[in-house]
């Protein structure tokens, strides 16, 4: 093929000058930009959900919770599909799915067929972020990947922060089947601009496909993550038959997943990536910074609605700004990266990153609204000097043929991540919250339930700021990431 022959003569598409990069990314940057906006735009309709097909609320949380399961179910087989694959079927696959998805959600006459639709749509948005990420690898040498990873981390954070906001106006004056509906013609022209524009980059090898495999990451991730999701509904927290049960079938299915991925010759998820340094480094790194993220982006609307005594929509608002400033900042944090390498970056965000969880960690019953403000968008922007540069450097010192493995790990962790994060984090507030209220004189008063509440929002983010001091000492320790030859292990 005419995209084979250029592989060959060039090692990288874009410095291949009959090449057209910018349609590549406008194919694919449109699709990720829909699906990851989707992944928030449901958060807020939940209580119209629940109204409109009269369910309660742990029925209608499985418009969440399911969603981050089927993702944590077909992220870890990524790898195996993107070397089964070309690039283009891959793609435009995925995005039918997603789209077919869609298309069953908006006109879902029953609750149960609306979740069926919003799963199909996991199962293309679990897909998209590794594929996307394992071309933008190929298309571009590690010196401009920085800049480009910028661009991504802008689609990735920019999108599912304007979500609750879009989704609170088109829920109030359209309806909630315009969250579907108007994703719908986006992801059409996605599939339209790929077929006609988007190339292969990928080599297509199908290496023996292991059922044993797949069944131990599927039991092992979807445990998990079923798992601790359950905590939050959960009256026994933890010690729940409901929660640990899966939590320990979990463990053993993702033990059992890796000793067997480390004993295949053609593993569908290639753990190997980790005896590369900067690889680990940038896992260590991702995941302490997604748990700030979630005790703010959690906890904080909790807060600011309890003891601050606000609405939800002027919550929401509180948090756009520093959500924006993390999508806008991405791409020239990119640039700085790829000029000065992560340390410049990575040391003094770090440091900004530890202070504010320190701030966050004073919040009282009567703080004023522009610290939270402030406390908000500095954390976010420690968070894009930080996350993209770590992720870019950590995938740059790879070879070639574990990019899919690579990207399929990061992408595997981030609903892991986000069901611990949740569940955990809860469970610690609540937890500090009764024991808060057991010792009070009055703990019926409002004021002293306030008090209790922000005594749970405290310890939070001061483990979270335990958790960020982690992070300043990696900051110290990383280098810049030098490419490796694809050779055989």
């Amino acid at each position: 093929m005419k995209d084979n022959q250029q592989m060959k003569k060039y090692e990288f598409l874009a410095d291949d000058p009959n090449v057209k990069v910018m349609p590549i990314m406008i194919s694919l940057i449109v699709g990720a930009f829909f699906a990851l906006l989707n992944e928030t735009l449901l958060n807020i309709a939940l209580t119209t959900l629940m109204e409109e097909f009269h369910i309660s609320l742990p029925t209608v949380q499985w418009m969440v919770t399911g969603f981050m399961l089927v993702m944590g179910i077909v992220i870890p087989v990524s790898a195996l599909l993107l070397q089964w694959f070309t690039t283009r079927q891959l793609f435009l696959g995925t995005m039918i799915v997603f789209t077919v998805g869609t298309v069953i959600s908006a006109a879902a006459p029953t609750f149960p067929i609306l979740l069926v639709g919003r799963l199909i749509q996991a199962a293309g948005t679990g897909l998209l972020m590794p594929i996307i990420f394992n071309v933008f690898l190929l298309v571009f040498p590690p010196e401009r990947r920085g800049k480009v990873m910028g661009v991504i981390g802008l689609v990735m954070m920019f999108a599912p922060a304007i979500g609750p906001t879009l989704s609170g106006v088109i829920v109030e004056y359209l309806g909630w089947r315009f969250l579907f509906i108007i994703v719908i013609p986006f992801a059409l022209f996605s599939i339209a601009f790929a077929y006609k524009y988007l190339m292969n980059v990928s080599e297509v090898t199908k290496p023996k496909i292991d059922i044993p495999s797949i069944a131990f990451s599927t039991i092992g991730f979807g445990a998990i993550i079923y798992g601790f999701s359950a905590m939050g509904e959960s009256e026994g927290g933890f010690f729940s038959a409901t929660v640990y049960i899966p939590i320990i079938a979990g463990v053993v299915g993702i033990a059992l997943f890796s000793i067997r991925q480390l004993k295949l010759d053609e593993p569908v998820m290639n753990l190997r990536v980790f005896k590369y340094p900067m690889y680990t480094h940038a896992v260590l790194m991702f995941l302490i910074i997604m748990m700030a993220m979630f005790a703010s982006e959690i906890i904080l609307p909790i807060y600011m609605q309890g003891p601050l005594a606000l609405t939800a929509a002027t919550a929401g608002l509180v948090l756009l700004p520093g959500s924006i400033l993390n999508g806008a900042m991405a791409p020239f944090m990119g640039h700085l990266f790829d000029k000065f390498g992560p340390r410049v970056l990575m040391i003094p965000a770090t440091i900004v990153l530890s202070g504010t969880m320190l701030m966050m960690s004073r919040l009282h019953t009567d703080t004023p609204l522009w610290v939270v403000i402030v406390g908000y968008i500095l954390l976010m922007l420690s968070v894009s000097a930080i996350m993209m540069p770590a992720e870019t450097n950590g995938l740059n010192q790879l070879p070639k043929h574990l990019y899919p493995h690579g990207t399929a790990v990061m992408t595997t962790l981030q609903p892991v991540a986000g069901a611990i994060g949740v569940s955990v984090f809860i469970s610690i507030m609540n937890t500090r919250q009764l024991h808060f209220l057991q010792h009070a004189n009055n703990p019926q008063d409002s004021a002293t339930i306030h008090q209790a509440m922000v005594a749970g929002v405290e310890l939070v983010y001061f483990i979270a700021f335990m958790m960020s001091v982690a992070a300043v000492i990696l900051a110290f320790i990383v280098y810049r990431a030098v490419s490796e030859k694809d050779v055989a292990e």
